[in-house]
């Protein structure tokens, strides 16, 4: 006589305050993990970018470079470069260990609120308040961008890449889903402003968070809105959104000092995690562990789920 299979635990939340960051770089802006989640990046309002191992709580380099306010980065995959843009509208890339400028890509008209490697780090992408997406080509000696993307009619505020994709929101209330291969562009129309999107870990859906407090699952192939997520408060600042590790959950930022877990199948609140006293500015959900990181004024909070303990000294 078989037994029934017994069903799999409920993934764990991280809702456990391992550690407290004290940046030192003013307000971080943005934290980013790198690709298998053990570092960190912060952007700091200060110009610097620092690289961290966010579970020991150690500052491991510093990069200065920019000349404003560093708005967001993010790490390639063999963890040699690291990205980022910023409010002085230059893209710069960065060597990890050097911890040197490689070079910086002037050419936005505004702001750069985004950046984001492509799968092998040879191209980097940018998002701008200038209405466009431009692709640098990391290995060319050209000043100019291998291709720019001008269909946004405002500022682009969030771009993602897949191997053949990029996924970007704009302040005109669209997302806009570029086909690289089939060279097609599809557009849905959310109606609000979006302040982030990503695509589901299985690359079936998007998640987009707009100014109407709301965040919404889409059907990547068809549009089909397949779940709305409300709660949590986002009105006026560009914050963060995410799924869970395993796509389980659906993770944003509030502006009210909270951030906001949500089953993504049942489109129940899940958890409400108190982060503090203000904007939780960004967020970072750990590519395989319930692990995440929360950016609030000067610091970043690590939080992990109930049962972790920490190995070794943390100090």
């Amino acid at each position: 006589m078989a037994f029934p299979e017994p069903k799999p635990l409920a993934p764990e939340l991280p809702q456990k305050l391992l550690k407290t960051l004290d940046c030192s770089q003013g307000a971080v802006r943005a934290v980013r993990f790198n690709v298998d989640g053990n570092y960190c990046l912060t952007c700091g309002s200060d110009k610097t970018l620092k690289l961290w191992n966010p579970l020991r709580g150690t500052l491991l380099r510093t990069y200065s470079g920019h000349g404003y306010e560093v708005l967001d980065a993010a790490g390639s995959f063999d963890n040699s470069s690291l990205c980022s843009g910023g409010g002085d509208k230059a893209v710069v890339l960065w060597d990890v260990a050097s911890g040197q400028v490689v070079r910086k890509f002037r050419g936005h008209a505004g702001k750069v609120n985004t950046v984001q490697f492509n799968e092998e780090a040879t191209v980097i992408l940018s998002g701008s308040i200038d209405s466009s997406i431009r692709c640098w080509d990391c290995r060319s000696r050209r000043p100019e961008p291998v291709q720019t993307l001008d269909e946004a009619r405002d500022g682009v505020s969030s771009v993602k890449v897949s191997d053949h994709e990029v996924l970007s929101g704009s302040v005109d209330g669209r997302v806009r889903r570029y086909d690289l291969r089939m060279g097609q562009l599809f557009s849905d129309y959310v109606g609000s402003p979006i302040t982030c999107t990503c695509f589901s870990r299985d690359g079936q859906c998007t998640l987009i968070s707009s100014l109407d407090s709301t965040l919404r699952l889409l059907d990547k192939d068809t549009g089909e809105l397949l779940g709305e997520y409300t709660g949590h408060k986002n009105q006026q600042y560009k914050l963060d959104c995410s799924l869970s590790a395993q796509d389980t959950h659906v993770v944003s930022c509030s502006e009210d000092g909270k951030v906001f877990f949500w089953d993504l199948v049942e489109g129940s609140l899940a958890l409400v995690l108190p982060v503090g006293l203000g904007v939780v500015q960004s967020l970072a959900f750990h590519p395989h562990e319930p692990c995440l990181l929360t950016a609030m004024g000067g610091s970043v909070q690590c939080w992990r789920e109930e049962a972790y303990e920490a190995e070794g000294p943390t100090g």
